[in-house]
């Protein structure tokens, strides 16, 4: 058996990596009239009587770290305090409030900033808990932003509710970012647009990662992602398994699993410098940490290529563009997996036709559908970030903001090339394996031919013999039924009776041969087989061969087909007869030959 992972939620190992949640595309975006409300959840009538505006105040209005009197506008109170419409119900519904309300944790948010001269700077991270989110408010906000840096990236891991509430207060960072992030829903959109000047862009986009097994992976301080206990073995898997491309897929062949990881990005440009947020998962779905994108965007600085686009575009869309290449690098990881299991398994359809492969095809076929949307949505997300321009570049001049407009066409189209190459290759991927399933059931319906053909024969046997012991039954039923008229009562054994044994004898064996003949008469089938002639050729070049002649039914076959009743009774002179016409055949064949 060679089942996958794709187990009911239910029974699924605690060890394994969680299902990613089906995404609700439309609490994803932010055009609805009423976020997160579904048709038949009741409209909450305090967000209507509110008096407040649903549009943000501008300015910086949160003193809480002053006074914890200060009231609207207070970092403690996001999202309601910027956004009237995100009620306590909408947050609950959206999962904002479940993070908000939780006991707080240790979040860890990694920063690093990129100088207008491309190179790297402040790497670090600073820790926020209980005891010190106060000091943390006030830093990010009496910090200035340096006057050498472009871009400031954040990548927040373990997302705790002060940071979400100071953050999204700071930046003034619509709540669908964060209700994306925590349901995993793919959106791109773009907001607070000051023309000319800024804007905020989101995406949030899931993509998959192969990763080794946990129960035989190596453990190491700096991995990608998250670790966790070992993960049941294929065999102890339950028996009715269900195809569940939400769920990660094990790939048996090579111990390697495919899970779904998120990229959920937030950026808020401007000219006075621009900030990238990045949003993590937490542990238990093993996606990439953000110490783990972090250390690969600081390496992205030491990229001669990357380096000298951020040293000469001062758009900062390119520093968000460069973070959109790890998703693409763990694409083809995976469909370098996948290519080497979908090998494997036409390797073991050509030897095998088990069913259980037919199952584990049919599993990673559903799986390479689900693939399909998710690079589409991913393709659309570059699609977007090459038709959302920085509104700042309407501040340079016309040559300038044409080439930086060029030079983003450019790697937006690298970056759907690559895309598109994914694609090809999953499509192709999809057709071999519809080839391999088409071979697996066609080599189950060999061998059920197979198995057909053996009960056939067997069936044709059995019907041989039976009909054998009719015809020996028929020999003797003369006899019985002469025995029966006479009632066995000869002289030799009842003295005084009438009829004796050699008149038994007498009148059965006519009898006999009489019901033999008229038998033989009725079932007799005289065919013809094709005539072989073996030839022997002698050649000084070839070796001995054996040709085959194959001769036509003979004529007098053909008649006796069509003799009536009077004509099968005489049978044994049609027999001799059609030997003989058989003889005469093959003599002519081979006369005509020059054999004799």
């Amino acid at each position: 058996m060679f089942p996958t992972l794709n187990i009911n939620p239910r029974q699924q190992s605690s060890a394994m990596p969680p299902r990613v949640p089906p995404p609700s595309h439309r609490h994803g975006t932010p055009s609805g009239p009423w976020p997160w409300l579904d048709i038949e959840t009741e409209v909450d009538h305090d967000q209507l009587a509110s008096p407040g505006s649903p549009v943000p105040d501008s300015g910086f209005p949160c003193t809480h770290f002053l006074s914890r009197s200060v009231g609207g506008g207070c970092w403690c109170g996001y999202p309601q305090s910027l956004f009237a419409n995100w009620t306590p119900t909408q947050q609950k519904k959206s999962k904002i409030r479940k993070v908000v309300e939780k006991s707080i944790d240790t979040c860890t948010v990694y920063h690093l900033d990129v100088l207008k001269d491309g190179n790297f700077m402040r790497q670090g991270y600073s820790e926020v808990k209980e005891n010190n989110k106060e000091s943390h408010w006030r830093s990010i906000t009496e910090e200035n932003f340096p006057e050498d840096a472009r871009v400031q990236a954040l990548f927040i891991d373990n997302l705790s509710g002060p940071v979400l509430q100071m953050l999204g207060t700071k930046y003034t960072i619509e709540p669908f970012f964060f209700s994306s992030s925590l349901g995993w829903i793919p959106s791109r959109y773009q907001e607070n647009v000051v023309p000319g000047v800024s804007d905020h862009i989101t995406i949030t986009l899931t993509f998959i990662r192969p990763t080794q097994n946990p129960a035989t992976a190596p453990s190491s301080s700096d991995a990608s992602q998250h670790t966790t206990s070992t993960i049941s073995r294929v065999a102890d898997l339950p028996s009715d398994l269900v195809i569940d491309t939400q769920a990660p897929l094990h790939l048996c062949s090579s111990d390697v699993v495919l899970v779904a990881d998120l990229l959920a990005l937030h950026m808020i440009r401007s000219p006075n410098g621009s900030t990238v947020i990045s949003y993590h998962p937490p542990q238990e779905n093993r996606a990439t940490t953000a110490q783990a994108l972090h250390r690969r965007f600081h390496s992205t600085g030491r990229s001669v290529y990357w380096s000298t686009i951020f040293s000469e575009a001062t758009d900062p869309t390119f520093v968000f563009l460069s973070l959109l290449w790890y998703p693409l690098y763990a694409w083809d990881e995976a469909m370098e997996n996948l290519y080497s299991h979908i090998c494997w398994l036409e390797t073991r359809v050509i030897n095998t036709n088990d069913i259980q492969l037919t199952q584990e095809l049919h599993a990673v076929r559903a799986h390479l559908l689900h693939y399909e949307s998710l690079l589409q949505d991913f393709k659309k997300t570059v699609q977007f970030v090459k038709d959302t321009p920085y509104p700042g570049l309407q501040q340079l001049s016309a040559d300038g903001r044409h080439n930086s407009e060029e030079l983003l066409k450019r790697e937006c189209m690298n970056l759907m090339g690559e895309i598109d190459r994914m694609e090809m290759g999953r499509s192709m991927q999809d057709m071999r394996l519809k080839n391999v399933m088409n071979l697996g059931f066609s080599s189950v319906n060999i061998e059920d031919s197979r198995r057909m053909q053996k009960l056939t024969e067997a069936a044709a046997r059995d019907s041989a013999a039976m009909k054998q012991i009719a015809y020996l039954s028929m020999v003797f039923l003369p006899a019985s039924f002469v025995a029966t008229a006479f009632g066995m009562n000869v002289v030799e054994i009842n003295p005084g009776s009438g009829p004796t044994l050699s008149q038994y004898f007498a009148t059965a064996i006519p009898l006999t041969a009489i019901t033999i003949w008229i038998v033989v008469a009725f079932q007799i089938q005289i065919k013809q087989s094709p005539a072989e002639v073996a030839v022997e050729i002698n050649d000084s070049e070839t070796e001995e061969k054996v040709k085959r002649v194959t001769t036509p039914e003979p004529s007098n076959v053909r008649a006796l087909k069509k003799l009536g009743l009077w004509s099968r009774l005489g049978w044994p002179a049609v027999l001799f007869s059609a030997l003989f016409q058989e003889r005469m055949e093959r003599r002519r064949q081979r006369r005509s030959m020059g054999l004799i």
